[in-house]
């Protein structure tokens, strides 16, 4: 049924050089993808035929959907991003734009009506660069429109130092926002100019004096190690500070470099070296050491965070998934689909004011349709990836068949002290945690390489 990836594990298995060998070549590129979701949307194509959502929606066995709202805009491009998103700040675009996602919304909320929103995100892009009140109608079409009960569901928002203001914290606060996320990326001045973010250390502590006031349940806070002049001492410095604010969470990203990001993979290396493990490894044993716990290679998090609702499940697999927006994915069992991606300004802007101006908003015509073998790699992935691991039970249950039997070559992720098996569940070590974005573009199916590799983004 599966494509193995490695057809002869028994032999690497038996044979200690063959297994040091394939162990290193994951270890000597640590950096290869970062898979939060799968398949990549580089595998999205243009979809043979156009299909209907009351007909996806209406077969999608989840129990309980998550909302995603996507706004396209920032205030600036940084160097490392490669999302779709386009720097205007213009309020008349946003206001159109909010126009258009709040079309999409009234003719998609039929289809989805049928089970309870358990989770709300509105991420970016920069969602609080719109004005209050366009802020704000966004919760009103969560709520009014899609039926999103924010008493029973956890509900984030991603921000950024220089758009927070009283008068939109007011917002999120009264609107029972649970999460807000900040991207910050680094303390040191020198270190956001290398990465072009346009901020100053002393607007991102204002703003997150500002966050800490209104004591939202769960505070995030992103930071990127791997930046164009960073030392391991000034990334722990930018750990530090981020720790003396008590965020709920934190996020430790790797900086990538991509074919369309202004920042270069030569900028990473410092004296010809890829100094990322070792910051990693710096901040990994810090955060642990200050009572946060690690629930995957980027999330760190305080035990008892928690939102303070009595929440609707959400499984980690991420299916039932309703990407509202332009640049918004969205995820059924079978079927992933969007819009068209991008990542060049003009194609951006483009794709934007396609989907502002159009009228049908009831099929998706762009995305992929998954095979079993991928929807089966994605299951493992989305749950081995993230410390509670795979259990082998669930797979079976989802699958009638073993996952062992399905991939034996995950085997080699057990050989290689890599991951465990304990109690039925396939586990990440410490170690194997380190090299997450190794082990799981190991993982890719030959076919969604295939068409990863083949895409050309304008």
């Amino acid at each position: 049924m599966s494509q193995t990836v490695y057809p002869n594990y028994l032999d690497i298995i038996q044979n200690p050089d063959a297994l040091h060998s394939w162990k290193d070549s994951l270890r000597s590129e640590p950096y290869r993808s970062y898979l939060y979701s799968y398949p990549h949307k580089t595998s999205y194509r243009k979809l043979e035929t156009k299909l209907p959502l009351s007909e996806l929606w209406d077969r999608e066995p989840a129990d309980t959907f998550f909302l995603y709202m996507h706004i396209p805009f920032c205030g600036a491009r940084c160097g490392f991003c490669n999302l779709f998103t386009l720097p205007d700040k213009r309020a008349d675009v946003h206001a159109e734009y909010v126009d258009a996602l709040e079309r999409q919304a009234a003719q998609w909320a039929p289809f989805i009506q049928n089970k309870p929103v358990a989770r709300f995100a509105i991420g970016g892009g920069t969602p609080t660069l719109l004005e209050p009140v366009q802020l704000d109608r966004l919760f009103h079409i969560a709520q009014d429109v899609i039926g999103v009960d924010p008493g029973q569901a956890s509900i984030s928002v991603e921000t950024s130092p220089e758009t927070v203001t009283a008068e939109r914290l007011t917002i999120l606060k009264d609107r029972r926002v649970d999460r807000v996320s900040m991207g910050i990326q680094s303390f040191i001045a020198s270190e956001a100019d290398a990465i072009y973010r346009p901020q100053k250390p002393q607007e991102v502590e204002r703003a997150l004096e500002q966050l800490k006031r209104y004591q939202f349940p769960i505070l995030n806070l992103d930071l990127i190690y791997g930046l164009p002049g960073q030392t391991l001492d000034s990334w722990l410095y930018s750990v530090d500070k981020a720790l003396s604010y008590v965020p709920e969470e934190i996020f430790i990203y790797p900086l990538y470099t991509r074919e369309h990001t202004i920042v270069k993979p030569e900028h990473i290396k410092q004296s010809g070296e890829d100094q990322r493990v070792r910051f990693y490894s710096a901040a990994r044993e810090y955060l642990l050491s200050h009572g946060y716990t690690q629930y995957s290679m980027r999330r760190f998090a305080k035990a008892e965070a928690g939102s303070g609702k009595t929440l609707l499940p959400y499984g980690c697999q991420e299916e039932g998934m309703i990407g509202l927006g332009c640049g918004a994915r969205s995820y059924t069992r079978s079927v992933h689909y969007s819009s068209r991606y991008s990542v060049g300004r003009s194609a951006t802007a483009s794709i934007i004011a396609d989907y502002v101006a159009a009228a049908d908003y009831t099929h998706a015509d762009y995305g992929i349709v998954l095979s079993k073998d991928d929807q089966r790699r994605r299951f493992i992935l989305k749950a081995l990836l993230h410390a509670e691991g795979l259990a082998l039970s669930s797979y079976t249950e989802r699958f009638t068949a073993s996952a062992l039997a399905d991939y034996p070559e995950l085997n080699l992720l057990v050989h290689t002290e890599l991951a465990v098996i304990e109690h039925e569940v396939l586990r990440l070590t410490g170690e194997g945690l380190t090299y997450s974005d190794a082990i799981g573009d190991w993982f890719i199916s030959p076919h969604i390489r295939g068409l990863m590799e083949s895409c050309v983004l304008s």
